[in-house]
């Protein structure tokens, strides 16, 4: 019997779509249709498991899963025995305190001996011992926001992307109190063998995600010029470099990270950089 490791993930909503999203572009294929709790890959040894993403931590740390993607918010808050492998960068948001719209506001200290409406009431729970407050912590499930209008609660404790949900429900965000991205966990007690794929795993995800912020530069320069603009675009190790069929001229590559190229861009036009091309990159492998 081939040896598999199982990897849990969000169900539905939009952490599944960019945890598939990662997974298709690390060449790993699979059939996840409508309605679908478990699929196999067809080219890699991983069954996925498609659950309710505050499932996912308990399912990782029993051994049901063996690795999982999920929020770090349901990691800190579920606090459960497993590993954190790699912060994936993608699905990022924000657990932050509201109040009603209209409600005035000087600080943290208005939620003393307060009502707070929150689904996670452990990462609450530590964010107020921080800050020495004494407040009255309702848990429930869903729909928080509209725990202000019907009395249950001054404020609320959730998870902020946009903050266009709060609006909507009359409310204002008044304090961050943790910030939160997809990660990818482990349980603490792998095989040696469960390992091994794990790891080939992140490799492809590492491979992936480099190749995303990094850029393939292409440029002709005068000979004069070469040693200036390779200081700017270094590489990797260092910039290839190539005649051209015109004298005195030649044709330099090199990866860089995007962001750097944009800092540079404008030093090496005016060092003789011309016909300047910006490549992506699919995967980066170091």
């Amino acid at each position: 019997m081939e040896q598999i490791i199982r990897i849990a993930v969000q169900k539905s909503g939009r952490l599944s779509d960019d945890s598939l999203s990662l997974i298709k572009e690390c060449g790993i294929k699979f059939y996840n249709g409508t309605g679908k709790l478990k699929s196999t890959s067809t080219n890699f040894p991983i069954e996925f498991l498609f659950l309710r993403d505050d499932d996912i931590p308990g399912y990782v740390a029993d051994g049901v899963a063996d690795l999982g993607i999920v929020g770090q918010n349901e990691v800190v808050e579920k606090d459960k025995n497993v590993t954190t492998m790699k912060a994936l960068g993608f699905s990022k948001c924000r657990l932050s305190l509201a109040v009603a719209k209209g409600q005035e506001y000087n600080g943290v200290e208005f939620f003393e001996g307060k009502n707070i409406a929150t689904s996670y009431p452990k990462i609450l729970g530590d964010y107020l011992k921080s800050q020495n407050i004494n407040a009255d912590i309702h848990e429930i499930s869903g729909s928080v926001e509209i725990a202000p209008s019907i009395g249950l609660a001054e404020g609320i404790c959730d998870i902020v992307s946009s903050g266009s949900t709060l609006m909507m429900n009359g409310l204002k965000e008044v304090e961050e109190i943790f910030k939160s991205e997809a990660v990818l966990i482990a349980n603490n007690n792998l095989s040696d063998w469960k390992k091994e794929i794990a790891e080939k795993l992140l490799f492809r995800i590492n491979a992936v995600q480099k190749g995303k912020s990094n850029k393939y530069v292409l440029l002709n320069a005068p000979n004069a010029s070469i040693e200036k603009i390779t200081s700017l675009i270094p590489g990797m190790r260092s910039p290839t470099i190539l005649p051209l069929a015109q004298e005195g001229w030649s044709s330099v590559h090199s990866v860089l990270n995007e962001d750097q190229f944009w800092e540079n861009i404008e030093e090496l036009r005016a060092a003789g950089a011309e016909g300047i091309l910006v490549v992506p990159i699919e995967k980066m492998i170091l």
